[in-house]
C-alpha cells in the first residue's frame, strides 16, 4: 500500500516536469508553466495529422506479436489463439493496474493449450529479450541518422543497455543449454525434486534460444513489433516539425525502454512523461510541442491498445473482474508451477 502511494506521488511529480518548472529556491510559485496552458490546450487538436497514423501503428503492435510469438513456442498454436491472447494481454496491461499482461497472455496460453505455465511464460520472456535487442539494433542504426552528432549524449546509456542486452542473452542461452542436463544430474542424485521440474520447464519454455537458427528467425519477426511503434513515435517527431525526425523515434522508443525499466521505481507513467518530454526538447521541439508529444502518444498507445483489447476480450467473454483477479491469477499460476515441478525427470 505505502509503495502504492509512494508510486502515485513520485508519477505525479514526473508528470508535472513534461508541464511546469519546479522553483525549488524558495522564491515565487512553486510551479512555474513551461508554456501558456491555455494555447496548449487549443493547439492540441492540430497534432491530430500525426497521432492517428501512431495509433494505428500501435495497434499494429499486436498482431505482430502474435507472429512473432509462435517462433517461441514448441507447440504450434493457431494465429486467431495468440492474437486474441497477445490483445487480451495488452488490454489488462493498459487498463488494469499491476501491468501483469504478459502474466495473464501467460497464464491464459497455459490453460487453453494445456501447457506448464512455466514454458509458457518463458517463451514471453524471449519474445521480449528479443524485442530489447532488436531495439537496440535500432538505436544502433539511427546513428548513422541526420540526429547523430545530437544522439551522441545517448551514445554512454547505448553502451550500458548494449552490455545488459548481450548479458541477458548470454543468460538465456545458458540457462537454455544447461538447464535440462542439471536437471537430470539433480535426479540422479535424487535432489531437489521441485527445482528439477522448474528447470526442465524451464529449459522447454527457452527452447528457442537452443538454437541459432532458431534464435535468429525469432529475431528477425522481433523487429516488426519494435519498427512499428519507432515509426510511429518518427512520424510524431516529424510531425512537430523536427528535420528528420523520421530517423529519432528508435531513440525515444530506446529511451522509454530503458527509463522503464529501472528496478525498484513504481513510477513507470511519470517516468513515461519524464523521458518522453526531455527527449523530445534534447531534439529540438519546443516545450509546448514536447508535453504534447508525452501526453498525445501515451493517450494514443492506451486507447489503441485497449480499444482493439477490448474487442478480445468481448469475443472470449471474459468479465473485467476476471482480469482484475491479476494477482490471483499469477498466484494460481505459480501454484501449478509449484504441483507441476514435483513430477518426476524423465531420464
Amino acid at each position: 500500500m505505502l509503495l502504492g502511494v509512494v508510486g502515485v506521488g513520485v508519477s505525479a511529480v514526473l508528470i508535472s516536469t513534461a508541464f511546469f518548472h519546479w522553483n525549488l529556491r524558495g522564491e515565487g510559485p512553486l510551479l512555474v508553466p513551461r508554456f501558456p496552458l491555455r494555447e496548449f490546450f487549443r493547439e492540441l487538436p492540430g497534432h491530430m495529422v500525426w497521432l492517428i497514423p501512431f495509433m494505428l501503428l500501435s495497434a499494429s503492435i499486436i498482431p505482430l506479436r502474435a507472429l512473432q510469438w509462435q517462433q517461441t513456442l514448441q507447440r504450434k498454436v493457431p494465429f486467431k489463439e495468440r492474437y486474441h491472447l497477445v490483445a487480451i494481454g495488452a488490454f489488462t496491461h493498459n487498463a488494469l493496474p499491476g501491468k501483469l499482461g504478459d502474466i495473464i497472455r501467460s497464464f491464459l496460453l497455459s490453460r487453453t493449450q494445456q501447457l506448464p505455465f512455466l514454458q509458457s511464460l518463458g517463451s514471453v520472456a524471449v519474445c521480449k529479450l528479443l524485442e530489447f535487442a532488436a531495439l537496440m539494433l535500432l538505436v544502433a542504426l539511427s546513428f548513422l541518422g541526420p540526429f547523430g552528432k545530437t544522439m551522441a549524449q545517448f551514445a554512454g546509456a547505448l553502451k550500458v543497455a548494449v552490455s545488459l542486452c548481450i548479458g541477458l542473452v548470454a543468460l538465456v542461452v545458458l540457462l537454455a543449454h544447461y538447464s535440462r542436463p542439471l536437471a537430470h544430474a539433480l535426479h540422479r542424485r535424487h535432489q531437489l525434486p521441485r527445482l528439477q521440474g522448474l528447470l526442465l520447464h524451464l529449459a522447454e519454455g527457452l527452447s528457442t534460444a537452443r538454437s541459432f537458427r532458431g534464435t535468429a528467425v525469432a529475431l528477425l519477426y522481433s523487429v516488426g513489433p519494435v519498427l512499428a511503434p519507432a515509426i510511429g513515435y518518427g512520424m510524431a517527431l516529424h510531425g512537430l516539425g523536427i528535420p528528420g525526425g523520421l530517423f529519432a523515434g528508435a531513440v525515444v522508443l530506446g529511451a522509454i525502454a530503458l527509463g522503464q525499466s529501472l528496478p525498484g521505481v513504481p513510477a513507470g507513467l511519470g517516468l513515461y512523461y519524464f523521458v518522453t518530454s526531455w527527449a523530445a526538447r534534447s531534439l529540438g521541439a519546443s516545450e509546448a510541442d514536447a508535453a504534447a508529444f508525452s501526453a498525445l502518444t501515451h493517450l494514443g498507445t492506451v486507447f489503441s491498445q485497449v480499444t482493439v483489447g477490448a474487442i478480445s476480450v468481448h469475443q472470449r467473454k471474459l468479465r473485467l473482474k476476471d482480469l482484475r483477479r491479476g494477482g490471483s491469477l499469477a498466484r494460481e499460476a505459480a501454484h501449478h508451477v509449484a504441483h507441476d515441478a514435483v513430477e518426476p525427470v524423465a531420464p
